[in-house]
């Protein structure tokens, strides 16, 4: 019979597998896990929110009194598409699968959305860089970038970005999306140029990283974030490149300044860290998100649309089981609030 305590057990049948992790990620960070498993403890978890169950939208297509429109952007190589659709149906929204080529063609048009959503995965199989290719193709059309300029500049509409939408974001400029302090400041958003655009870079790790992290939700402007400040849950990741990069620190003492980092990486004691495993991508500050100063846009790393109901999480509270949702569904319910009450200004 063993008479050990489970943790050293583990270290002990664990050995192997971390030698081994050793040889396909950075060897300080497979250390940095090993080590800090005996450490390890449930984290501490809080809502500031009482999650609320599902919203069946009254009605569907051009019907009086339809849901709000949210085109769901896939280019060639996304995935996520229909989660994201399941989400924003359960928010109460109206979710139309829209792919590139509908854009690039026009056959559809943008003006007839009050949001727009760019999903996971792994665009042109990432090969030119994430999102790199998904830009392109957006930035060197004119006429569609107008039209998506258009689309943005409205004071009715949102947009959401996640994971490799949220890279697409940060390449397109529409998060952070600084405004102007003064005539002359170099921190304009017409000012902020390629070189100075905050992105997402390589993970320090050097690897893909698929976890259940934990996160903290920080007071930003962010409309989709309204009412969940002060929340610690955990949020599935996946992705090779996560870290928030800043070329220029005064856009991220700006960015910081304003609030605009409203997604933190956090350990198991809810404090923002940006320690492995903890923080998979080793990004500055923690951060996971960026959100632009008007709110409408946000731009985040994590997946909310894969845990939006309670038996998509792999662990919860025992006092979080009486929940008809997952947590994250009040950010599509916050989608859907804010189009109610844009159109009723």
């Amino acid at each position: 019979m063993l008479d050990r305590p489970v943790a050293e057990l583990r270290d002990v049948w664990e050995a192997t597998s971390f030698e081994l992790e050793k040889l396909q990620t950075l060897p300080a960070c497979a250390e940095a896990e090993r080590t800090g498993l005996c450490k390890r403890h449930a984290p501490a978890w809080h809502l500031s929110f009482t999650p609320t169950k599902p919203i069946v939208p009254r009605a569907l297509g051009a019907a009086a009194g339809a849901s709000p429109g949210v085109a769901v952007i896939r280019q060639e190589g996304s995935n996520g598409d229909r989660e994201m659709a399941a989400a924003l149906f359960s928010g109460g929204l109206q979710p139309w699968d829209i792919s590139m080529s509908d854009l690039v063609s026009g056959r559809v048009d943008l003006q007839s959305f009050r949001g727009l959503v760019f999903v996971g995965g792994f665009s042109y199989a990432d090969v030119l860089g994430s999102a790199k290719g998904w830009a392109a193709v957006l930035k060197f059309r004119p006429q569609l970038w107008r039209a998506l300029e258009a689309f943005r500049a409205r004071a009715d509409t949102f947009s959401l970005g996640v994971c490799n939408g949220c890279q697409l974001m940060a390449l397109l400029g529409w998060v952070p999306a600084l405004r102007s302090s003064g005539p002359q400041s170099d921190l304009d958003e017409a000012a902020l140029k390629a070189p100075a655009q905050p992105r997402f870079i390589h993970n320090d790790s050097g690897r893909f990283e698929s976890r259940f992290s934990s996160v903290t939700i920080m007071p930003s402007p962010a409309v989709l974030l309204k009412g969940m400040e002060g929340t610690t849950m955990g949020v599935w990741v996946a992705h090779g490149e996560g870290k928030a990069h800043f070329p220029q620190a005064a856009v991220l003492d700006r960015v910081l300044a304003n609030k605009l980092a409203p997604v933190r990486y956090v350990d198991d004691d809810n404090q923002v860290t940006t320690s492995y495993p903890f923080n998979p991508n080793g990004s500055v500050h923690g951060i996971a998100a960026l959100c632009s100063e008007d709110g409408r846009h946000l731009a985040m790393m994590p997946h909310p649309e894969r845990c939006f109901q309670p038996w998509q999480w792999p662990w919860m509270p025992a006092g979080w089981s009486s929940y008809e949702s997952g947590p994250w569904l009040r950010l599509f319910q916050n989608a859907k609030a804010f189009c109610d009450e844009s159109a009723s200004k």
